[in-house]
């Protein structure tokens, strides 16, 4: 749990992410007692710490590609102390923590455009929809399922491996290492200008791509690991017309992902977000 292979304080194993308010409080109300030695309390501590690691590797979430365990989120600064406790003690369930608006969006985003509305030459009524969800039964497919399944035409297979390397991270040809959209972009892996409107889309649906750990990351969180800085911010903080990466085919605009986004309408079966056209 982070403590593994080195020498620890008795302060640091008190404060662990897997130690809850109230049982630190427990503890130390009974060493202010008397009641609890502080070798006694360092032994405690460890048998809790150790259970607590141990559980938390099982309690695990539906992340982007693959399952993300309770112990990765708390890293992620997704989860709280508490919060962990609680998943790890059994008195929350993975169901309702998943639920919760503060973790949702890391782990399933907060809706992307899934495609266009094309009123139907036969009946102007009824709307075509186009999405690159699966077309049945509302199903997510990777790059290479919806390639298959016929859903987007090969000439597209390339663009979209590119674009869903972003999520899912981009191979360091030094080191071998699954790096970040941003890292990329550092290393010149990436055209600039093109990983500035990843990132955008990224920050607009939910967070920063993790790359390897199937969740995004708040924004402070990516900063704290080197996803993000100070820079790139201040560029998508204050778009130009060569970071308005996206068409708006009504008006002939280019925009934000963002500002794209807030043109379109939710379908009201799927909850899915489409543009009118």
């Amino acid at each position: 749990g982070g403590f593994h292979g080195r020498k620890v304080s008795l302060w640091e194993l008190l404060f662990s992410k897997y130690v809850s308010e109230a049982k630190r409080q427990e503890l130390l109300g009974k060493v202010r007692a008397g009641s609890l030695a502080l070798d006694e309390l360092a032994r405690l501590l460890t048998v809790l710490i150790e259970e607590a690691v141990e559980r938390s590797s099982n309690v695990k979430f539906t992340g982007l590609r693959r399952q993300v365990t309770a112990s990765d989120l708390a890293d992620s600064g997704i989860i709280d102390k508490d919060t962990l406790a609680d998943l790890v003690q059994g008195s929350k369930t993975v169901e309702e923590v998943t639920e919760m608006a503060s973790v949702k969006r890391y782990l399933d985003g907060t809706g992307c455009i899934a495609g266009v509305l094309v009123p139907s030459k036969a009946d102007p009524a009824q709307v075509e929809k186009m999405r690159l969800y699966g077309p049945l039964a509302n199903k997510k497919l990777s790059v290479d399922e919806a390639v298959s399944s016929g859903l987007v035409g090969s000439e597209l297979h390339e663009k979209l491996l590119s674009a869903e390397r972003a999520v899912t991270g981009y191979t360091d040809p030094y080191t071998g290492d699954q790096i970040s959209l941003f890292q990329a972009m550092k290393k010149e892996l990436i055209v600039k200008e093109h990983g500035i409107r990843l990132l955008e889309a990224q920050i607009a649906t939910g967070g920063i791509s993790h790359p390897g750990h199937s969740h995004q990351l708040p924004v402070e969180v990516a900063y704290r690991r080197g996803y993000f800085d100070h820079e790139m911010n201040q560029i998508l903080s204050d778009p130009t017309d060569d970071t308005k990466g996206f068409f708006d085919p009504n008006t002939h605009e280019n925009l934000t992902y963002m500002q794209l986004l807030r043109r379109c309408v939710p379908d009201p079966d799927t909850g899915l977000y489409f543009l009118n056209v």
